[in-house]
């Protein structure tokens, strides 16, 4: 229910719009003076006012400027009301604040259609701080490790330029929150962020998703639609996986960065923008302009300022960091603030290669959360099997690809005898070390699984 607080020094109309106001469920508290209702506006939360100009101790006015100076995290939509408007007050009004103004005698159907705009524009100004504080919390690049202090100070020099922005590294590596970052720490961080995934659209769908369409101009597309371009207008438009577009599509976007406008679908005039773009690719465009996948024009406009994201096996150190960094996350989610993690955790996630980058460690945190509800300790024995079996492997023969994850090469008696060992390590864990009881659980006798310890180098705790 929204509070509402009547200011007026005629009890009458007190009266009557208390009344309504109730019948239509909000909860309303009055006031006949200026500095009753200031003190009243400070000690409370209120999601509109209705504030006489007129008032016997003071002006209506003078309060609202006062409600202004209070510095309140939260202050209402203040409507003004007068039996004795003027023009001249009513811009006085406006440039005080006021989310409008309202002449006596009052219509009852004006006043209770505009609180109930004012109390949503309210809540729209609200919604929007909570989701700037959102992205503000994800644009920054967890990390201590060498590159990631250097790609922060890459951020810091190159954010509050308009130059295009070019981000190269693996899925998974955290493109999209260095392009958030350098939003966020840019001239444009106060205006829109609009995101489009070059690769999860249809080839007969992007060029309306790029630049929107007229009515009719698109099959099945009956309304108009404004593309990402046009919504990004005076912000950043971030373009991931910049790569996977259509070379038609490519000569669209080119002349769109150049001349800054573009003609939506089925349009005879162009629609002028100015909008930063920051784009992004797990793909080498080199060899892609190589292979004729890739304009080479486009390319040039595009990496004016060239990123690299490192992989999450080139910087492990960073592990122990983001692992906290989601366990609070996740925490919060699931209603366990407080989960810890092991140091033998810690080493077993640094020692996996993490083909999948930070999106995999992120996705196997919350898995892990999602399946242990009681722990209040992350173990290495919580850990998925895949993460702890498999050490981080040497590069293959050739060498790593510049965007690819480097394979390690692993005979399958190898791979068998790595799953066993961290397996029986595992049971050992659920049984405290007791031998006879892990032998009972993995279905062997005693000295079989003595036996099995021994070859696989595993240490008995006696």
């Amino acid at each position: 229910m929204k509070h509402v607080l009547i200011v007026d020094d005629e009890s009458d109309i007190r009266s009557l719009l208390e009344e309504i106001l109730r019948d239509e469920e909000y909860i309303v508290t009055t006031s006949g003076s200026a500095v009753e209702a200031l003190e009243l506006i400070r000690d409370a939360e209120y999601d509109a006012v209705l504030l006489d100009i007129w008032l016997p101790d003071g002006d209506g006015l003078d309060v609202l400027g006062k409600v202004r100076d209070l510095g309140l995290t939260s202050p209402p939509e203040i409507i003004m009301i007068s039996g004795h408007g003027t023009i001249e007050s009513a811009v006085r009004a406006t440039k005080l604040g006021a989310y409008d103004f309202l002449e006596k005698p009052l219509s009852l159907d004006r006043t209770l259609l505009m609180l109930k705009n004012a109390i949503e524009a309210r809540q729209l100004r609200l919604d929007n701080r909570e989701f700037q504080h959102q992205l503000a919390q994800t644009a920054y690049v967890t990390g201590e490790s060498v590159p990631l202090k250097a790609l922060r100070q890459q951020i810091r020099l190159m954010a509050p330029t308009n130059g295009r922005v070019l981000i190269f590294g693996e899925s998974g590596t955290g493109k999209e929150r260095i392009a958030r970052t350098m939003h966020a720490q840019s001239q444009r961080a106060e205006r829109v962020f609009v995101e489009l995934n070059c690769a999860a659209i249809p080839e007969n769908h992007i060029e309306s998703e790029l630049f929107g369409h007229r009515h009719g101009a698109v099959a099945g597309g009956a309304q108009e639609k404004r593309g990402t371009f046009e919504r990004a207008d005076g912000g950043t438009l971030f373009l991931d996986e910049v790569g996977d577009m259509s070379l038609k599509t490519q000569a669209k976007v080119l002349r769109a960065l150049d001349e800054q406008r573009f003609y939506p679908v089925g349009a005879n005039n162009p629609v002028h923008v100015d909008v930063r773009v920051i784009a992004a690719t797990n793909k080498n465009l080199e060899d892609e302009i190589a292979r004729g996948n890739f304009r080479e024009d486009l390319f040039y406009r595009l990496n004016v300022i060239p990123f690299f994201v490192p992989p999450l096996r080139d910087r492990t150190e960073d592990i122990p960091l983001l692992v906290r960094e989601f366990l609070q996350e996740f925490g919060r989610q699931y209603g366990r603030p407080r989960v810890e993690i092991a140091p033998d955790a810690i080493a077993a996630l640094q020692s996996y290669r993490w083909p999948g980058n930070v999106r995999e460690l992120r996705n196997v945190i919350e898995r892990v959360l999602i399946l242990n509800p009681k722990a209040l300790r992350i173990e290495r024995k919580h850990l998925p099997t895949l993460v702890y079996r498999e050490p981080k492997g040497e590069a293959a023969p050739n060498g790593p690809d510049r965007f690819g994850p480097a394979e390690g090469s692993r005979t399958l008696l190898e791979a068998r005898e790595a799953y066993e060992r961290d397996y029986i390590l595992k049971k050992l864990d659920d049984c405290h070390g007791n031998v006879s009881r892990a032998a009972e659980a993995l279905g062997l006798e005693r000295s079989h699984l003595y036996r099995k310890m021994k070859a696989l180098n595993v240490a008995v705790r006696e």
